[in-house]
């Protein structure tokens, strides 16, 4: 990634290439929310058991390409290829961040 991002949000994808889940839950805040697929994900135990199934079930590589601050998120477009209907797309991440952590992550196309 030669794109500057915040640490955490780096770290964040650096553990998705990795398919760490594990690591990359660990970015978020204990309470914090993740919205995908029409679905949410609360708490840091269940951010990381939404990951390791997203990474088991549809092996993706993920790029992050751009970065914009909106005044109150941090929006990464990334492009996003596996084994899904659709791939490969272009996604947007929506992270909100405290203290170094993640609170809150949308990911919509």
């Amino acid at each position: 990634m030669s794109m500057r991002l915040p640490p955490v949000i780096h770290a964040y994808f650096d553990a998705e290439k990795s398919r760490d889940a594990e690591a990359a839950s660990r970015r978020f805040a204990e309470t914090a929310i993740v919205r995908d697929d029409g679905e949410s994900y609360v708490g840091r135990d269940s951010i990381q058991k939404w990951m390791a199934d997203s990474i088991e079930k549809h092996a993706c590589t993920v790029e992050p390409f751009s970065v914009a601050d909106d005044g109150s998120r941090i929006i990464v477009i990334s492009h996003v290829a596996g084994e899904f209907p659709g791939s490969p797309v272009d996604l947007r991440y929506f992270f909100i961040l405290e203290n170094d952590r993640i609170v809150d992550l949308e990911i919509v196309l």
